[in-house]
């Protein structure tokens, strides 16, 4: 197994940019694509979640760990259209136009098709796929009439490769890919660009409580560098998809992974 690299230093990517990200609180890719937003030069900072303490905790610990004093939380959830509506006042309130959406929401369980309810399939269904749908939908309506803007969205390489007991999961983030594309070719008219990446597996400790460690091993092991991403290696490419340095690209799917067949 290849070690962990170093962290990455910043480089300015989202200098003067303001960013809205979905599911930033815990300790998975949706915090480290908030901080790396911070440390890429972002002048303001919205971070949504469910969860109000964790919530809480992760802009306390942006603003202390990146110096950025713009940071601001508001609970959200995506599979209510009124919270998204408020989740986007409050963003503009803040921070005035919105530059950069980060779509991080999702949910996923583990169980055989077989043994799935309908509210089951229905629940992850709505937060991963539909949620991303209404956070697209609110964004382009803003970022379209005034000519710019970037929707990043986080995919999986489940929308892709099958894995058993996770039907549901799988259909939602290939919907989710199809849905990058559909929608990046009605907003490149109008200047917006839409992209997602596909992570395959990222190690952090939400994961470690919802999945067994033999799970997590088989998974590692189909990696090429015999290891699961850090959060922040999949932000990294989270950042780069919003910054001008990716100007060309739109409808893309970019896969943030070391899988081997």
């Amino acid at each position: 197994m290849k070690p962990s690299p170093d962290y990455v230093p910043a480089h300015g990517l989202l200098r003067d940019k303001t960013v809205l990200v979905t599911a930033a609180a815990g300790a998975g890719i949706g915090f480290a694509v908030a901080k790396r937003c911070a440390e890429e030069g972002c002048r303001g900072l919205v971070v949504s979640d469910i969860h109000e303490r964790r919530l809480g905790e992760a802009v306390d610990a942006i603003r202390r760990e990146t110096g950025l004093a713009a940071v601001h939380g508001q609970l959200c959830d995506v599979s209510k259209e009124a919270d998204v509506q408020a989740l986007f006042a409050f963003a503009e309130a803040k921070l005035g136009d919105i530059d950069v959406l980060m779509n991080n929401a999702g949910l996923g369980t583990s169980r055989r098709v077989v043994e799935m309810a309908d509210e089951e399939w229905a629940k992850v269904i709505d937060i991963t796929l539909t949620g991303t749908f209404r956070m697209t939908r609110a964004a382009m309506k803003l970022m379209q009439p005034r000519g710019r803007g970037v929707i990043v969205n986080n995919a999986s390489v489940l929308g892709w490769r099958a894995q058993a007991e996770q039907a549901h999961y799988a259909a939602a983030k290939a919907g989710v890919m199809a849905l990058t594309r559909c929608a990046a070719i009605e907003a490149a008219e109008f200047g917006v660009r839409i992209n997602a990446v596909s992570p395959s597996i990222a190690i952090h400790a939400f994961l470690r409580k919802s999945a067994s460690e033999e799970l997590l091993a088989q998974l590692c092991a189909r990696e090429a560098f015999g290891r699961g991403a850090e959060p922040w290696e999949v932000a990294n490419v989270m950042v780069f998809l919003a910054s001008d340095y990716s100007s060309y690209m739109t409808g893309e799917v970019v896969s943030v992974s070391s899988q081997h067949p």
